[in-house]
């Protein structure tokens, strides 16, 4: 058996708040499959399950928080969950065997009253029997049936599952329009004053999950009824507001103190990346077209390839080269923050792919749809803020990774050319390296790197 505990997502994250459980107990996982969703002081993550089997038991209900570690659910081996245990638990059949005729015996008074057998009736059972075992009150949570307000058709007023099948079935021809929602999704709606029945849902089976519910929620500039609570849902964004704020500041302030940067700077000529971006969107339909954002990161993933040296960790005193190069790429966030979630594999990705991966990134990074491994595998981080007028930006690396790649705003600037005096679209390219792993040399090199293939955007 396995423990599914509260992950670690960040170098600045010591605890999270259990959000939402996409999970149920008796529920089959894979490894990888998204099982919660964890608030950071930063952001709404999805966790994905570390491990493959049967969900056992859930430990931590939704709404708590509590500290990276923690054991939130039991994951046992997939012969092992519930189901199976309660499939093993049933009598086998009994073997074949020539029929035995009984012995005729004199029937023999009771002991006790024959009343004695029958039970009393009590509170419990006027109101329905509610001795159920545990698969019962799962199938009959899920199906949204209370078993308090079933009478039990079994022996002794025991409730079964066709009584719950029934209930259910009742209840669905009395709500045709009833829509599968998480509990938390259902009481977010309630909050916002969200119809259910128009949102999409993402989860299981289609089922309406909280994310869902935050993305059809009206945006600020939509009035809300007079004689809703509309301070209350400014009070959590301002919480988390600050509590993302007073995390930002924390990590940063630990990694200026214990990391020595050395920052480098160059400017890269785009005279051919901005050539061959014209004449790629020229030919490729709207959907396909690139920004100049793709070709910036794809220079700055091959780079790292290129110079290892750049692309990992440092911890317990070495630098660990990682185990590809995923891009960290800085979102801002609307209501305000930042978070750097992972493009896995970013050196391997075409620029269509890489672009569409991008865009998908940054939208589930503005929701609170990311996933755990998202948000703390990258092994080398890129900020661009170029589309908010910013020429050059040198960052502060992000712990435990050893460098920051930074670019600036493309402008055109006069430049000299082949002894010729002209002017071109150029880009500052900048970096932020950790001298305990490397030195000015290898920032150079890795800068001079990434000029060399955008000069060739062909090739990328």
């Amino acid at each position: 058996m396995a423990e599914f505990t509260m992950p670690s997502l960040g170098a600045d994250m010591d605890e999270g708040t259990l959000q939402e459980w996409l999970i149920q107990p008796g529920d089959q996982v894979h490894k990888g499959d998204p099982v919660a969703v964890v608030e950071t002081a930063k952001s709404t993550i999805e966790v994905e399950c570390f491990e493959s089997g049967v969900v056992g038991q859930l430990l931590v209900e939704p709404g708590t928080t509590v500290p990276v570690g923690t054991a939130l659910a039991l994951i046992e081996p997939a012969a092992e969950g519930p189901k199976q245990r309660e499939k093993r638990r049933k009598p086998a059949k009994a073997e074949t065997k020539r029929p035995v005729r009984p012995t005729p015996t004199r029937a023999t008074p009771p002991t006790r009253p024959e009343r004695a057998r029958v039970p009393a009736p009590s509170a419990a059972h006027e109101r329905g029997h509610t001795e159920a075992g545990p698969l019962l009150r799962h199938f009959a949570e899920r199906s949204g049936i209370d078993l308090d307000s079933l009478r039990g058709s079994g022996r002794g007023g025991r409730v079964t599952r066709t009584d719950v099948e029934r209930a259910a079935a009742a209840a669905t021809a009395a709500q045709p329009l009833r829509v599968r929602a998480t509990p938390l999704a259902r009481r977010l709606a309630a909050e916002l004053d969200v119809d259910l029945a128009a949102v999409t849902g993402t989860g299981k089976d289609s089922a309406v999950r909280a994310a869902d519910v935050r993305k059809a929620a009206p945006g600020p500039a939509t009035a809300a009824p007079p004689s809703r609570h509309v301070a209350a849902p400014v009070r959590p964004s301002e919480d988390r507001a600050t509590a993302m704020r007073q995390a930002i500041a924390g990590l940063m302030t630990r990694a200026n103190r214990d990391i020595p940067h050395y920052n480098l700077s160059t400017t890269v000529d785009l005279a051919a990346v901005i050539d061959w971006l014209h004449e790629h969107n020229r030919r490729s339909p709207v959907a396909e077209r690139l920004l100049p954002a793709a070709l910036l990161l794809k220079a700055a993933a091959l780079a790292a390839r290129e110079v290892p040296e750049l692309n990992g960790f440092w911890t317990d005193d070495r630098f660990t080269a990682g185990d590809g190069v995923h891009l960290g790429v800085a979102v801002s966030l609307r209501g305000g923050g930042l978070v750097a979630p992972a493009l896995h594999d970013a050196d391997t990705l075409e620029l269509p792919q890489l672009m569409t991966a991008l865009k998908d990134l940054v939208a589930r990074a503005r929701t609170g749809r990311l996933r755990g491994s998202e948000v703390s595998d990258s092994t080398i981080t890129v900020t661009n803020l170029g589309d908010q007028g910013v020429e050059s930006v040198f960052g502060v690396i992000y712990p435990p990774q050893v460098s920051l790649v930074g670019f600036g705003r493309v402008v055109d600037r006069p430049c000299a050319v082949d002894g010729l005096l002209g002017v071109r679209p150029v880009v500052t390219a900048t970096l932020s390296a950790d001298h305990r792993a490397t030195d000015g040399a290898v920032g150079a090199r890795y800068l001079t790197t990434v000029d060399r293939l955008l000069q060739n955007p062909e090739q990328l």
